[in-house]
């Protein structure tokens, strides 16, 4: 009887000691990725690492980012507010501007007793947040090829090697705080930058090459062998561990083997060609981000249809290298024995066009550049090999990862846990997802229904503008119907509805 008890007793320690065991989490950020992959149901796109994730996990068909440019919507998802709460929408405004005592995801996770590290880009270029982290950022060597460096894109944003050494040397820039112009804020306590300079343009390289060397001496290999010496040294630590992928950002180079996965000739073109016929003018982009590259036409000449074809077999290339880099994190994780703890989440940080509307990269509020790539697997999950076509948004990460990992998340949150999802992704959800972008003094507030895209460009908190698809009759967006009569009051619902906001769009 008393082996029987002793026994009893050990089974219920163990099972206690099970029960409070923490949860990991790899956080997988991918730079510009498209909702276009083999789990998405594009087969042409070579994933089978982010496939393999989303056959244990689930597929989020409609996820939506807040703002279709990286630092804004990285500093969305990572506070947990939408960008009318940050004041980022920009490339060189820091959330902790206007949000100084803002806790982070990653930071919520420290102070939780996480183990929180960051490798490659989580937040955007030169804009880290050092208390998020346990230990240090980390960032691959500057030393990379000169052919695989955009130096400064039209957007102000960072190609890999540039994006890089900005970072590495912002102890230097700590103490050249004398030397800064007089548009660089800095936190006196901290030293962090709070708003920025945009850098001066410099000249760019190619836009994309098929490259002669391995996955490891580019970026997001090293980044990725980073990551697995640091989850060998932390194995026995909850951790929370973010890393982030630059490609497919611009340029788009990868080893030539991922090149060779695809057909060029079966690479298929984009449907819409052009603006949508009724929608302002100042809606779209220039394509800037794109230009100056050396093997890309100058001004408004246009991307021919074999330049386009060249571009979108090189980012499918530059995706399948990422996706490779993906595999063997988590492979590393299977490895030590960690996969069956760890909840896995891959998000891209917004879309990308390519030609879609005739216009390339993002900086849009349309379908192309805010609806996203989004992939979640926890352990033990029902529903593993699942979709579900349920709206979320990226501020719904954050409360999502502490509901799931039995974290209480920091008051103010903009956003809704999804775990719901996870155990029925057929239930009802969301009415809406909102996003947003601004042109000059206006500010476009756009908002995806099931049904319906709603715009309204507001100026002075007047609506000046308005757009509206329907993409139960026209899918590619290819005319704004706001402007018809017989839609009058269509219109005025929506523009109720967006201007109620994410509260009232809530489950």
């Amino acid at each position: 009887m008393r082996s029987i008890a002793f026994l009893l007793t050990i089974l219920a320690v163990a099972t206690a000691q099970a029960a409070d065991k923490k949860l990991n989490v790899l956080f997988i950020a991918v730079d510009d990725l498209r909702p276009e992959l083999g789990c998405y149901g594009t087969p042409i796109i070579k994933s089978p690492n982010i496939d393999a994730i989303a056959a244990k996990g689930l597929v989020f068909d409609r996820a939506y980012c807040q703002q279709a440019v990286c630092s804004p919507t990285r500093s969305s998802l990572l506070t947990g507010r939408r960008p009318d709460s940050t004041k980022v929408y920009d490339l060189v405004t820091h959330f902790r501007k206007a949000l100084p005592d803002v806790v982070t995801l990653p930071q919520s996770f420290k102070n939780a007793g996480w183990h929180t590290q960051s490798f490659g880009k989580i937040y955007h270029g030169g804009y880290d947040d050092p208390v998020s982290w346990t230990e240090p950022a980390w960032f691959p060597s500057a030393k990379a090829s000169a052919k695989e460096t955009a130096l400064i894109e039209e957007d102000g944003e960072f190609g890999d090697l540039q994006f890089v050494s900005f970072l590495q040397n912002q102890k230097a820039q700590q103490k050249r705080k004398q030397a800064d112009g007089p548009n660089i804020e800095r936190d006196p306590k901290t030293g962090l930058i709070l708003k920025g300079a945009r850098p001066a343009r410099g000249p760019k390289g190619v836009a994309f090459e098929a490259s002669d060397k391995s996955d490891s001496e580019l970026a997001d290999g090293k980044i990725a062998d980073a990551a697995i010496e640091t989850l060998r040294r932390i194995k026995d630590k909850p951790f929370f561990l973010a890393v982030g992928f630059m490609k497919p950002h611009l340029p788009f180079i990868a080893p030539k083997k991922y090149f060779d996965l695809y057909d060029p000739n079966a690479i298929p073109m984009a449907k819409s060609k052009s603006l949508p016929v009724g929608a302002p003018s100042y809606a779209g982009n220039n394509s800037g981000e794109l230009r100056g590259y050396t093997n890309i036409p100058d001004g408004d000449e246009p991307i021919s249809d074999d330049l386009a074809r060249q571009l979108k077999h090189a980012y499918y290339a530059a995706t399948s290298y990422m996706d490779a880099q993906v595999g063997r994190v988590v492979a590393e994780l299977d490895a030590l024995g960690l996969r069956d703890n760890t909840v896995i989440i891959l998000w891209g940080d917004h879309g990308w066009k390519l030609g879609d509307h005739g216009l390339w990269c993002k900086h849009c509020n349309w379908e192309p550049d805010t609806h996203c790539a989004l992939v979640m697997s926890v352990p033990g999950q029902k529903t593993a090999g699942q979709h579900t076509s349920a709206l979320v948004e990226y501020v719904d990460i954050y409360p999502t990862l502490c509901d799931v990992c039995g974290i209480t998340p920091a008051a103010g949150l903009e956003g809704t846990s999804f775990a719901p999802l996870l155990k029925d992704p057929k239930r009802a959800w969301k009415t809406a997802a909102f996003s947003q972008y601004p042109r000059a003094k206006k500010m476009g507030y756009s908002m995806r229904t099931e049904r319906y895209r709603y715009i309204e460009w507001q100026e002075e908190g007047k609506a000046v503008d308005r757009e509206l698809y329907d993409y139960q009759t026209d899918p590619d967006e290819t005319v704004s119907v706001a402007g018809k009569p017989e839609h009058a009051a269509l219109v005025e619902k929506l523009s109720k509805q967006l201007n109620a906001g994410w509260q009232a769009a809530k489950p």
